[in-house]
């Protein structure tokens, strides 16, 4: 079991595993926006592993297909829904109780890369494959 929660502690999680296979660092505008950050790194899993512990996180629609999962007490952004990818759901591996444990494996929607961020020798993709 992993566990999660927000900067404040009022929004928790947890993951039915024990690992995360599919971690990418993205890129887009919209996570830069939405989060303050140069990157936002996501790891995506099964909804059905996923569930809320404590607190209700607000939710916000980025974009149409977007539903992104916050404190809103804090600020702190915690997971993502995307209607393209339906039974799934990203979390942001920073909010894991154990980042350190997940590094990401890949750069997606490298087309809106900020040029001055180093971006060491992972795979790259202009959008989600």
């Amino acid at each position: 079991m992993l566990r999660g929660a927000c900067h404040c502690g009022t929004c928790r999680y947890a993951l039915d595993a024990d690992t995360l296979d599919d971690v990418a660092n993205c890129h887009c505008t919209i996570c830069r926006r939405t989060t303050g950050a140069t990157l936002v790194t996501w790891a995506t899993l099964p909804r059905a592993k996923f569930r809320w512990t404590a607190g209700t996180p607000a939710r916000y629609r980025s974009s149409a297909p977007s539903l992104r999962y916050f404190c809103a007490n804090c600020g702190a952004q915690l997971a993502f829904e995307h209607a393209d990818w339906p039974g799934t759901i990203d979390i942001t591996t920073a909010t894991l109780e154990h980042p350190e444990r997940f590094p990401p494996t890949r750069h997606i929607w490298m087309t809106t890369h900020l040029p001055w961020m180093p971006l060491g020798d992972l795979a790259r993709a202009d959008g989600e494959p």
